[in-house]
């Protein structure tokens, strides 16, 4: 890969952006080698919880690459609805990773240090859950582009923190430190440093990747179908997916190891 990074190791996948020299800004390699590990990891019985971060860069991700930005606009065809319809393409295509992200079946933990600008901020909306630096920072700078951000942001920001604090990074497009961002809710946690939050997300991980794999995915997968239903239709789901999942082989080993006093040892 020209722009990641991966490390899997005891469960758990390490994908790394590695576009340091850009501040990890998000060229079109990016964009489909997100996709493609995703997707791969998604298939990987191996994997059970993913860890996303911003490696040596001094920014976890500074945003779309402007050379790809500006490609969206570009086409030969003098055809005005041929042209709109190429900018639509190439927007649903942008989306895709994003989406490949949120759909993975494994939870996905962002570590963010230093910006996390536009397009990372609809990289770690995607996420299961987030994690940064307070010297970290959030911004939808879309706006002072002349833009509507289109890749996420709008969609599922609001479902993690209110209404009137999305708005309020929408319209201004001003910079949410890593203890403001902890306060109204962007990420679960800030900590003091890189090393410390790399420390503790990791063991986060390992907590994760040490339980049912089938129930962690079916949890996921639950969550996200409640997020955007009511409760009853949450309800009726439910029933259904677990008359379908709930006898699985990790039921009985999790009761045998509880009641031998032991880890439990969940097959991939």
């Amino acid at each position: 890969m020209q722009t990641l990074k991966l490390f899997i190791e005891n469960h758990i996948a390490r994908v790394v952006l590695n576009r340091p020299e850009k501040a990890n800004a998000l060229n079109e390699a990016a964009w489909n080698e997100i996709k493609d590990v995703f997707e791969n990891l998604d298939d990987n019985p191996d994997v059970r919880v993913i860890v996303l971060e911003g490696g040596e860069s001094k920014h976890f991700c500074a945003g779309i690459d402007l050379s790809l930005l500006m490609s969206v606009s570009q086409t030969d065809s003098n055809c005005e609805g041929r042209r709109r319809e190429k900018i639509r393409k190439d927007v649903l295509r942008l989306q895709a990773p994003i989406n490949a992200i949120e759909n993975c079946s494994k939870p996905v933990l962002a570590a963010v240090h230093g910006g996390c600008i536009g397009g990372g901020v609809d990289v770690i909306c995607a996420c299961d859950m987030r994690y940064c630096t307070e010297d970290a920072y959030f911004t939808i700078k879309e706006i002072d582009m002349g833009m509507v951000a289109d890749l996420g942001t709008l969609q599922r920001l609001p479902k993690l923190i209110g209404d009137g604090l999305v708005r309020e990074m929408a319209y201004t497009g001003r910079n949410v430190d890593g203890r403001e961002a902890e306060k109204i809710g962007i990420v679960n946690r800030s900590f003091t440093d890189k090393q410390t939050m790399m420390e503790e997300v990791m063991k986060l991980a390992a907590m994760i990747a040490a339980k049912s794999p089938v129930s962690i995915r079916g949890t996921k997968h639950i969550l996200l179908h409640t997020r955007d239903h009511s409760v009853a239709d949450g309800l009726n789901y439910m029933t259904t997916w677990n008359a379908a999942m709930l006898l699985s082989n990790d039921l009985q080993e999790a009761f045998m190891a509880k009641m031998q006093k032991r880890d439990a040892n969940f097959e991939d």
